[in-house]
């Protein structure tokens, strides 16, 4: 059945917001404290503990706070991760958005690829490795844990970008009541309940989100209804466990892409052919648990994934599949010396089936088949503190995968493919102070293609794994005023997972390229230039393109612009916050492969702030495009555009949003 949330939506959002009003009280409390008493998590432990773990990482990594994005308007994971350094974000509609780190899947036009997304500690990604981020709900995040590259490699992810993962509160790092509503343009309303408790060796917290939005383009509008939650028992001194659940009911209309006139002159445009959506019913559960000892601890976890897919475009794809996985992690630690061992395992069933699109109902089949995919590997990492200041580390992740595809519809075919491949890593680190570190490393990853590579045709197409080179070089610390992060990378990639779209009813195709090189610089630095005043930027440098290839030459790879810029200078008090923020993009990004069409640069203007009415409510503020900016953000790839490829996502339209959050 195609499902529909809006009665649900409305109910919900309703029981939300009477919740928060009932907690209001009477009067205001003149006492004010500062934000983090009205945001979703009360304590830092987690996210202290993930920033020493950052610490010890030869790479790019970091980890961002819940109050880093508190006032901005949760939609996607682009409002989380804007200003975490080399992370690559633009909206294409409602919850969709284009992730890439490093170039990891860059040229994909839909969903994600090249990233592992993890939800405490657990990847999401499906069974044959593709990744799907809908089902991720920002609001719900203590904070989020970004590993770039190889750095990742204590997840079990040995791709090119690396891994991401959220990480919710509990009932020891989010005691009480939390509620927040949000509402805004376009008919939108969002709203937020969340409570933990804990008693001795046992703790739980839970919360349930709703959202209903029109959206900014025509036929863009969505629901959802989630909830998550974990209850935790400290079986005995050295051994604690946690169990997971989580329940998404999503329903997303699909507004298409359009052409750059449309762009330019007619952004609010959507496509209402067939209807087309993605509308998304899934339950997880997952179990975490961990064992100290002496000089090490291990950590093992396992999980369950249900996921029905009801998603018209060219047809209508009903996919219904079940994911099963496990992990380990054994951290040893004396001395100088210290050593990781991990392994992690995902199994999954799809039943795949398309039907004609009949105005975004079934109609005839035309396409039903059975996919079994399996993705595991195990790894290793050694640490040697030479001197109290330099460490070297060396790494090996191993993996293997396999596909399968048994058809029935239209005929009877099958089509398996196998792949393994080793990527070892080497890194150094170098405290130069207590608070600044100097390191490199040069690591090798890989990538195996999944169905939405192999299965273009009746029988599996011929595509190799993707594996990669990448140097590293970077530093991050603090001294005076300054903090940052910074890394210089470069990446030789062989058999690089290219997509180009082939016209508006017929999926994209996939290739691997010959040789193709991604460098860039990731960069962040903060600065607190007064007590009251800070400014914190990112910058992005992106050089992709391909090597000497037969048909592109040196052509640059399309998608990704060269130059991306993010600022926000925010002033503070202890009653409010005031913070204007800028993203700039000098020259957009080639469209097609043969290099003939690039998009034109833009400059957005926002502006987010806070006010505390009492010491447990607070109003918050976000605001965004205040120029009404008109460009592409987001592309679609193509081998060659023209004026009349509808390949492009236009940047978020003006926008403000505003809401009110509280504790108690």
């Amino acid at each position: 059945m195609k499902y529909n949330l809006k009665t649900g939506s409305a109910v919900s959002l309703a029981a939300l917001a009477f919740s928060v009003g009932a907690c209001f009280p009477a009067h205001a409390d003149d006492e004010l404290l500062n934000i983090e008493d009205t945001i979703i998590v009360t304590t830092t432990a987690a996210t202290d503990e993930a920033e020493a773990q950052v610490a010890r990482t030869p790479g790019g990594a970091d980890v961002v706070r819940h109050e880093d994005y508190a006032d901005r308007y949760l939609v996607s994971l682009r409002d989380t991760l804007a200003f975490s350094p080399g992370v690559y974000l633009q909206p294409r509609y409602g919850q969709e958005v284009r992730l890439s780190i490093r170039g990891s899947g860059l040229s994909r036009g839909f969903h994600m690829r090249g990233l592992t997304l993890l939800q405490d500690g657990a990847p999401i990604n499906l069974a044959d490795d593709n990744g799907d981020f809908q089902e991720l709900e920002p609001i719900f995040f203590d904070h989020l844990e970004v590993f770039r590259g190889a750095n990742a490699l204590r997840f079990g992810s040995g791709t090119l970008g690396g891994a991401v993962n959220g990480v919710t509160p509990t009932g020891e790092t989010a005691p009480g009541v939390y509620a927040r509503i949000d509402t805004g343009s376009f008919e939108t309303l969002r709203g937020l309940i969340a409570g933990g408790i804990e008693n001795g060796k046992l703790d739980a917290w839970g919360a349930l989100s709703a959202d209903t939005s029109s959206g900014d383009r025509d036929h863009a509008g969505r629901q959802s209804i989630r909830f998550h939650g974990n209850v935790g028992y400290d079986v005995t001194g050295t051994i604690t466990t946690r169990f997971y659940a989580s329940i998404n009911s999503l329903d997303q209309e699909i507004p298409g892409a359009l052409t750059l006139t449309n762009v330019l002159t007619n952004p609010q445009r959507g496509n209402f052919a067939g209807d087309q959506g993605r509308d998304i019913n899934s339950i997880r559960i997952q179990n975490q648990t961990r064992f100290e000892f002496e000089n090490s601890s291990l950590a093992t976890g396992i999980w369950y994934n249900k996921k029905g897919l009801y998603h018209p475009i060219f047809q209508v794809i009903d996919y219904d599949s079940a994911d099963t996985g496990l992990w380990a992690r054994y951290d040893w630690e004396k001395g100088p010396f210290a050593v990781t061992l991990g392994a992690e395992g995902r199994t999954g069933t799809t039943d795949a089936k398309r039907f004609l699109n009949i105005f975004g109902d079934r109609g005839a089949l035309t396409f039903d088949a059975t996919q079994e995919a399996w993705t595991a590997n195990v790894y290793a990492e050694g640490r040697y503190r030479v001197t109290d200041q330099l460490s070297l580390i060396a790494g090996v992740i191993a993996a293997q995968g396999e596909r399968e595809q048994v058809r029935a519809v239209p005929a009877a075919i099958t089509g398996t493919a196998d792949f393994e491949e080793v990527s070892p890593k080497f890194g150094v680190l170098y405290e130069a102070t207590p608070d600044v570190q100097v390191y490199a490393n040069y690591s090798k990853s890989a990538e195996f293609p999944g169905f939405n590579e192999l299965a273009q045709i009746a029988a599996f197409v011929p595509v190799e794994a993707q594996t990669a080179w990448t140097a590293e070089i970077g530093t991050r610390g603090r001294t005076g005023i300054a903090e940052w992060d910074i890394s210089l990378y470069s990446a030789e990639i062989d058999g690089e997972l290219l997509q180009f779209t082939v016209g508006p009813d017929i999926p994209a195709s996939t290739f691997n390229a010959d040789e193709t090189r991604h460098q860039g610089i990731e960069a962040g630095l903060g600065l607190k230039l007064t007590d009251w005043l800070t400014l914190r930027q990112v910058y992005q440098y992106s050089d992709f393109a391909f090597e000497g290839d037969a048909q592109y030459g040196d052509n640059t790879l399309p998608v990704v612009p060269e130059h991306v810029y993010r600022a926000e200078l925010k002033f503070a008090n202890d009653r409010f916050s005031f913070a204007p923020n800028l993203e700039w993009v000098p020259e957009g990004a080639y469209a097609d492969y043969r290099n003939t069409t690039q998009t034109e640069g833009y400059t957005l203007f926002g502006l987010t702030g806070s006010f505390k009415a009492t010491d447990k409510i607070d109003l918050f503020l976000d605001a965004r495009n205040l120029a009404d900016e008109r460009a592409a953000g987001d592309i679609s790839a193509v081998i060659l555009a023209t004026p009349a490829s509808a390949i492009y996502y236009p940047v978020e339209r003006r926008a403000v949003f505003g809401g009110i959050r509280a504790r108690f």
